[in-house]
């Protein structure tokens, strides 16, 4: 393998929905065999979901978690591993961290692999954070003194020094993360395997822990693994990106390159009509049905313009009789990150239509756009009495242009940010 410390070929795992008796004679001496003895996982297991999650699935279909991938990742490289849900990211990662056995295909890892995958994956929650890192570190088979080496730096970074000697089982989700990371990064593994599980934890450690992957990467020339719907975190620590689609392989290569294929793919996803999105979040008594973008002169228009006046309107309807406490909008770049956000129930204006049936429309107005040059798109919400109504991300893909701004007759030339008036004094 040379300097290639991750090698797979020809993986796919396939699950069977609905029982897990699959009622024919060749699938259970097929489930025998693998089970009992080659030791390998069971192919015919019930899943939760299908891959393809806007689908309905019937019962006994086969559903390929994974099929084909074939990949190799070189020690010292940063591979961020992006998707949609569904795209069979965290199966690839339990897959590498022989949580579950592939149906098919090889998987050949060259060190010692630490992951951490989901809250609470690898503790023993009657055991106290103390002991729970002698044993994550005698697993992957590092010697006591080794571990006692570590110990300082494991409790001063992940913050539980107070409750190191407490059962893990008392730990809010926060701190089981933060130690969870903290030895996994600590104990010093050749391969840094991390699920999108740091989401749970704040802004502040979100920020300490890439900081950290980042450390192991470049200055200890560690392999890192890395899974996350930030792209900015993707961007900002990846040198390599692999993009999954429905369990099958879809790009391989630069970091930026596939972050915008990926957010291209979902913003093609936003093109159709509001009203039959599969891929909504929330409740049934509330739907947004259109986004129309406005000039100062309330026409429709197809882009935004830096300094311009104008309006975002967002129309919806009601599913149920209910009460709209807030209607929200992010604007998010093409990294993810959110450049503005604009919410009703914040300034008190909240529509006042409670009945089934009832139409609405919301105006967003903005005296000069604030946002610079680029692609953007919208993620709308919804919050009612009854909880929240409707949520759709990539709902509408935006396009700014440049523009005057400040009215000096030049053009900000920016990339990042919002523009803001200031007053300068010389």
């Amino acid at each position: 393998m040379s300097n290639t410390v991750i090698k797979i070929e020809n993986l796919s795992k396939i699950y069977r929905l609905g029982e897990v008796g699959t009622g024919t004679l060749s699938h259970d001496l097929n489930r025998f065999v693998r089970m009992n003895i080659l030791g390998q996982d069971d192919p015919y297991a019930k899943v939760g979901h299908v891959n393809d999650r806007t689908q309905k699935a019937e019962k006994g279909e086969l559903v390929a978690a994974l099929r084909d991938i074939n990949l190799e990742v070189k020690e010292g490289e940063v591979l961020g591993i992006i998707g949609k849900n569904g795209a069979g990211k965290s199966t690839l990662l339990k897959l590498l961290s022989r949580v579950t056995s592939p149906t098919t295909g090889s998987i050949k890892v060259k060190g010692r692999l630490a992951s951490l995958l989901e809250v609470g994956t690898g503790f023993h929650p009657e055991m106290t954070g103390r002991e729970n890192i002698y044993m994550n570190g005698t697993i992957m088979g590092m010697r006591k003194w080794e571990i006692d080496r570590k110990l300082d730096e494991i409790v001063e970074f992940a913050g539980v020094a107070k409750y190191l000697d407490t059962p893990t089982k008392r730990y809010s989700s926060g701190m089981t993360v933060r130690l969870g990371f903290a030895i996994a990064a600590h104990l010093e593994p050749e391969i840094l395997v991390v699920d999108e599980v740091l989401a749970v934890g704040d802004a502040e450690f979100q920020k300490k822990a890439i900081g950290k992957m980042q450390d192991v990467s470049q200055n200890q020339g560690r392999t890192v693994l890395f899974v996350s719907h930030n792209m900015a975190s993707i961007q900002y620590l990846c040198n390599r990106a692999l993009v999954l689609q429905n369990g099958g392989y879809l790009f391989d290569g630069d970091v930026s390159d596939g972050i915008n294929l990926y957010l291209a793919n979902n913003m093609a996803k936003s093109e159709k009509d509001l009203i039959d999105r599969t891929d909504r979040k929330g409740g049934y008594n509330f739907r947004f049905t259109n986004v129309n973008l406005l000039n100062e002169r309330h026409e429709k228009i197809n882009l935004l313009q830096a300094g311009l006046k104008c309006k975002i309107e967002l129309e919806y309807k009601l599913l149920e009789n209910t009460k709209i406490i807030g209607i929200r909008m992010l604007i998010v770049d093409n990294k993810g990150v959110v450049r503005i956000l604009c919410n009703s129930g914040l300034v008190n204006q909240t529509p006042k239509i409670f009945n089934k049936t009832d139409k609405g429309k919301v105006l967003f107005s903005f005296s000069k756009f604030p946002l610079p040059e680029g692609e953007y798109s919208l993620q709308l919400s919804c919050y009612t009495e009854d909880g929240i109504g409707d949520d759709i991300e990539h709902a509408y893909s935006v396009t700014v242009e440049g523009g005057d701004f400040y009215g000096f007759g030049k053009e900000a030339v920016v990339k990042e940010g919002v523009l803001v008036n200031y007053d300068v004094e010389c």
